[in-house]
């Protein structure tokens, strides 16, 4: 029944976590390997019993579990993200070691010959019959624009199934309509599991000199109380960096990425032709949020004394045409002290701040970098949704490039 249309079978790449309570973790088991159809009567050979079961859209609990899915959002990568959520009780995966083995199938609306197949394998450790709590296990996927169903199935060793089935739709609003996404409608692509892969590289433009520019970005959270970096706030701050590596008027870059938490930067890059991305992935990977440091702890207002010294210490270090800041909410019990913002004297060149804010309203209050830009003089961006990152980008490029001919006019009239 799988043999007619162009089929695709895919190994899930997800952004995918396990939350085992009180047992050790289901370890993934990346056995299969990335199958695409190439043209109509293409097959994809499947147990007939897992076609049986996506064929017939019954629900089923033979192994218990509780499916919730995840609508589409539409991502700062512009890429609709689609998933789902699972539940397994650990009393119904009791015993000895097992393999979970998940299949789904993505079908788009426009293209009902045309599905794309997903599989993934976990390993389960053996667990006790008294065991408590739930496995937890999660799947995504990216969409372009349009309607699409999933059939989605889960069994053991043992042949217990459960089975789901549900519709999505990736739809963009209308103020949203101008976006160019990155997907294509009616397709479906496994999760991007590299987030700073390396860019392609950009044709820079050499009309009245290039920019440079020095961006200093907060790699965070948006919950400061978080003990890890999650992947929507990477995603986010990845693209708010991708966004001004694109730029072709823009010639040199210096990237500082830092961790107020840990009050440390992270990774440095000076005066470069382009971000190098994978290098700033590999610094992340030295973040350890959840370990609490006594030094810093006995410090009063420590993380004010750290903002403090790396905004004036990076902005008094050379002349670029601007400064940005890239970071989500930085709520500190004290602001930035004005004495040490009068240690530049008078800065020549725009400051920007791109506040990356999920939900302000409910923080509406400036923080502490916000406050420290305000009185530079400075232009702040909230970042909540793909298109505010466009607009914003688009306003600090007419400052930048209106102040830069400025001085350039005010330079050729002084001669």
């Amino acid at each position: 029944m799988f043999s007619n249309g162009a089929l695709k079978l895919a190994t899930a790449q997800w952004l995918a976590g396990v939350l085992l309570l009180l047992c050790p973790a289901l370890t993934p088991v990346f056995a299969q390997t990335l199958i695409q159809g190439s043209g109509p009567g293409d097959t994809v050979r499947i147990f007939n019993t897992d076609a049986a079961v996506l064929e017939s859209q019954d629900v089923r609990k033979d192994l218990p579990c509780s499916v919730t899915p995840i609508k589409p959002a539409l991502g700062f990568d512009l890429k609709f993200h689609a998933g789902y959520e699972v539940n397994v009780p650990l009393r119904d995966l009791a015993g000895a070691e097992n393999t979970l083995t998940m299949l789904f199938r993505i079908t788009p609306d426009n293209h009902k010959d045309d599905p794309v197949f997903f599989s993934q394998k976990y390993g389960v450790p053996t667990i006790d019959e008294n065991a408590k709590g739930d496995a937890y296990l999660q799947g995504s996927f990216d969409l372009g624009e349009g309607k699409y169903h999933v059939d989605w199935l889960m069994r053991d060793r043992s042949e217990r199934v459960c089975s789901f089935y549900w519709d999505i739709d990736a739809a963009l609003p209308a103020k949203d309509s101008s976006l160019a996404l990155e997907v294509p409608p009616g397709e479906i692509k496994p999760t991007d599991k590299e987030p700073f892969r390396e860019e392609p590289p950009v044709a820079r433009t050499q009309n009245d000199g290039p920019l440079n520019v020095k961006v200093m970005v907060n790699f965070a959270p948006q919950n400061s109380q978080s003990a890890t970096l999650q992947p929507l706030d990477v995603n986010a701050l990845v693209s708010i960096l991708r966004s001004i590596n694109r730029e072709p008027r823009i010639g040199k870059f210096s990237i500082v990425a830092f961790n107020m938490q840990e009050q440390r930067v992270i990774y440095r890059q000076e005066n470069t032709s382009r971000i190098d991305f994978p290098a700033l992935g590999d610094a992340l990977n030295s973040l350890n949020l959840g370990t609490v440091d006594l030094k810093r702890l006995s410090q009063k207002n420590g993380e004010t004394d750290f903002l403090a010294n790396l905004i004036t210490d990076e902005m008094k270090k050379d002349q670029p045409d601007a400064v940005i800041f890239a970071s989500p909410k930085v709520m500190l019990d004290a602001n930035v002290p004005q004495d040490s913002l009068k240690q530049l004297g008078e800065v020549n060149y725009p400051v920007f701040y791109m506040n990356y804010n999920l939900n302000p309203q409910a923080n509406p209050w400036r923080d502490a970098i916000g406050n420290a830009v305000k009185k530079l003089k400075g232009f702040e961006y909230t970042i909540s949704r793909p298109r505010d990152l466009g607009n914003a980008w688009s306003d600090i490029m007419s400052h930048i490039v209106k102040l830069k001919l400025g001085k350039q006019t005010a330079n050729a009239s002084s001669r």
